[in-house]
C-alpha cells in the first residue's frame, strides 16, 4: 500500500475548522473537517469515515489541498471537449456570415449549414458536423431570421436623411400653421380580395397544415391612418385606389384629428397621392416619404397583423362579404388603442 500523502505545514487543525466555519460551499466544508482530524491527529480512516468516502478520496482531497490550499477543495466546473473550431477558424466563420454568400463564387444564394462546413473543410482542413456548426453559430449569436423585403433601387441615403431632419421638418410645419400642437399620422392603402393570403399556424412538426385558396378575383381597398401617439385611426374601405377615394379618406382623418391640432400625414409617393387635384383639407400637411421606402410606414406593419389573425385563410363569398370583414377587421384594430401604439410607434418620429 503506497505511504499516506503528508500534509503542508502551514495549516493546523484549528486554522481547517475555522475556514469551515466561514465556507459557504457545503463541499469545501466536508473536506475541511476531513483533513482537521488528520491535522489533529487522527488516522486517514477516520477522515474517510468523516467525510463519508473512500481512502483514495481522501488522498486526492490531500494532493490538491497541498497543491491549491483550501481553494483546491472547491469543485469546479470539467473542461470539457476541446472546440471544433478554434479562434481564427470562428473568425473566418463570422466573416463568411456577415458577408454572405456570392452566387457567382459560392452558387448559392444564401448560406446553409453544409455550404459552410464544406468551406470550413476546404479552407480550414477542419470537418465539422451540421449539428456542431448551428450550436456554434447560436453561441456566436446568429439566428436564422426572415429577411425584410427592401426595395433594389431604394437610394441607402435616403432613409437616413429623411429620419434625421424629421423633427426640424416638424418644427417648420408647427411654426407655418401658427404653432398648433403637431399630430403624426401614417397612412396607407391594402388590397384584400377573394385572392387571400395563407398565414403560418401552430401544427405537429414533420407535417404541413392546408388552408382554402380562392381564385376569384373580387376586392376592396382599406384606405388606413393610425396616430400611433394617440392609438386613434381612420379608415375607409373604398372598391379601387383613386383620388376621390384618397379624397374621402382625407376627409375622414380630418374628422378624427383631435380640435385645434394639425396632422402631418406621412404617405408614400401613390400617384392618388401626390396628385394636385387632391382635396387636402386645412387641418393636415401631407408629408411624402422617402420612393421605394415601405419600412418608414408603420401602416405596413398593421396590414400584416390584420391578415395574420382577422383576415388572411378566409374564402370571401362576394364583394359585401369582403366589405363587410374589413370593416370588422378594422373597427376591431380601432378598439385596441394599445395595438395601434405598440405597432405603429417608432422612435425617429415621436421620440426625438
Amino acid at each position: 500500500m503506497a505511504a499516506p500523502v503528508p500534509l503542508r505545514l502551514d495549516f493546523d487543525a484549528e486554522a481547517l475548522r475555522a475556514l469551515a466555519k466561514g465556507s459557504r460551499d457545503p463541499a469545501q466544508t466536508r473536506r475541511l473537517l476531513a483533513l482537521s482530524a488528520i491535522y489533529a491527529g487522527g488516522s486517514r480512516s477516520d477522515a474517510a469515515a468523516l467525510g463519508g468516502v473512500g481512502l483514495q478520496t481522501v488522498r486526492d482531497w490531500v494532493v490538491a489541498f497541498n497543491a491549491q490550499g483550501p481553494d483546491g477543495l472547491i469543485d469546479r466546473k470539467a473542461p470539457g471537449a476541446r472546440p471544433r473550431l478554434n479562434v481564427e477558424q470562428r473568425e473566418a466563420l463570422r466573416a463568411l456570415v456577415e458577408q454572405g454568400p456570392m452566387p457567382a463564387a459560392h452558387g448559392v444564394v444564401r448560406w446553409r449549414l453544409v455550404d459552410l462546413a464544406q468551406i470550413l473543410f476546404e479552407d480550414h482542413s477542419v470537418s465539422v458536423s451540421e449539428q456542431t456548426l448551428s450550436r456554434v453559430l447560436r453561441g456566436m449569436g446568429y439566428r436564422k431570421l426572415s429577411a425584410r423585403p427592401r426595395h433594389h433601387a431604394q437610394d441607402p441615403d435616403a432613409i437616413p436623411a429623411f429620419k434625421k431632419f424629421f423633427p426640424a421638418r416638424l418644427a417648420q410645419i408647427a411654426q407655418a400653421v401658427g404653432g398648433k400642437p403637431i399630430e403624426v399620422w401614417f397612412s396607407d392603402e391594402a388590397r384584400v380580395g377573394q385572392k387571400n393570403t395563407i398565414t403560418r399556424r401552430w401544427t405537429r412538426r414533420g407535417t404541413r397544415p392546408s388552408a382554402p385558396k380562392d381564385q376569384r378575383t373580387a376586392s376592396a381597398y382599406i384606405f388606413g391612418a393610425i396616430c400611433p401617439a394617440k392609438g386613434t385611426g381612420a379608415g375607409l374601405v373604398m372598391p379601387r385606389c383613386t383620388t376621390e377615394a384618397m379624397s374621402l379618406h382625407l376627409a375622414e382623418i380630418a374628422r378624427t384629428v383631435a380640435p385645434g391640432a394639425h396632422a402631418v400625414l406621412l404617405l408614400d409617393q401613390a400617384g392618388w397621392h401626390m396628385t394636385k387635384k387632391l382635396a387636402v383639407p386645412a387641418n393636415i400637411t401631407l408629408l411624402p416619404l422617402p420612393s421605394r421606402s415601405p419600412e418608414l410606414n408603420p401602416v405596413e406593419n398593421l396590414w400584416q397583423f390584420m391578415r395574420d389573425n382577422w383576415l388572411g385563410n378566409r374564402v370571401f363569398k362576394s364583394y359585401t362579404d369582403i366589405l363587410d370583414h374589413c370593416c370588422d377587421a378594422w373597427r376591431r384594430l380601432i378598439d385596441q388603442p394599445w395595438r395601434i401604439m405598440s405597432i405603429g410607434l417608432r422612435a425617429w418620429a415621436h421620440r426625438f
